[in-house]
This record gives C-alpha cells, sequence and structure tokens, in this order.
C-alpha cells in the first residue's frame, strides 16, 4: 500500500497553496519535507481514497531546511529537524510533488551552512541486487 502526502500551505492566497502532492510506499510513516510552509495542513490518503489522517500543523520554534512529519495512527506531529544520519534513508517530499531518499546530510554548528544529497528513483526501495554506478 502506498501513501499520498497532500501539503498545502495555509498562509497563502484566500484558502492556502498547494505545496506538494507525493506518494510514498505506506510503510514510511516518518518523511521530511524541504523547506515546508511556516503554516501547513497535510493529509495523508491511502490506495483506497481514505483519509488515514489530517492535521493542521504549524512550524514550531526556529526555521530548519527540513521538516520532519509523523504518522502516528490517525495523528499527525511535525518537528524542525538537522537530519543526522537516523533520518539518512527517509523519503524527502520536495516543493511540486517529488520524492527523494535521503542520503546524506552535514551541517555547521551554528547552521549557517548545509550540504545534502538525494537520491530518486522509479522504485520506493532498491532491488537486493542494487549496485551504484560505476
Amino acid at each position: 500500500m502506498n501513501w499520498t502526502w497532500n501539503l498545502r500551505a495555509r498562509d497563502g492566497a484566500m484558502n492556502g497553496l498547494e505545496f506538494a502532492r507525493c506518494t510514498t510506499a505506506g510503510g514510511f510513516t516518518r518523511v521530511l519535507v524541504h523547506a515546508a510552509p511556516a503554516q501547513t495542513s497535510v493529509e495523508v490518503i491511502a490506495d483506497d481514497g481514505k483519509v488515514v489522517a489530517r492535521e493542521d500543523l504549524d512550524r514550531d520554534g526556529e526555521y530548519s531546511p527540513m521538516t520532519l512529519i509523523v504518522l502516528d495512527g490517525e495523528h499527525i506531529t511535525r518537528s524542525e529537524v538537522w537530519p543526522d544520519e537516523d533520518l539518512h534513508g527517509l523519503p524527502v517530499l520536495l516543493a511540486g510533488g517529488e520524492v527523494g531518499v535521503l542520503t546524506a546530510w552535514r551541517h555547521s554548528d551554528d547552521h549557517s551552512w548545509w550540504q545534502w544529497s538525494v537520491e530518486f528513483s522509479n522504485h520506493t526501495g532498491r532491488p537486493a541486487d542494487w549496485a551504484p554506478p560505476r
């Protein structure tokens, strides 16, 4: 089963603006969002069209270029994060609807710069025989 993640910026236009509509494998209950709007509505939908969860999530605290969204049953939470290795391998939802997998992240101690890598594929996981290109 796959999840469709609908994210809307609530602080734009009269009724908000669509930020991203992304699909991930249903096994992912945690996703990262790059440059998430400060006021975001998140809706997670199953393959059968059933709404799994829906929440309005506002940034609480300092800005970070990455936001962690966690689906816990019918509830969704948000936290601003500076990814560490524990978050490598999670899907990254990008504005417009693309989804990549975080493969690397590093940043300065004062958060003045960051560098990251995302891998894109037409599958949500790697085949057992996958090897990086040479």
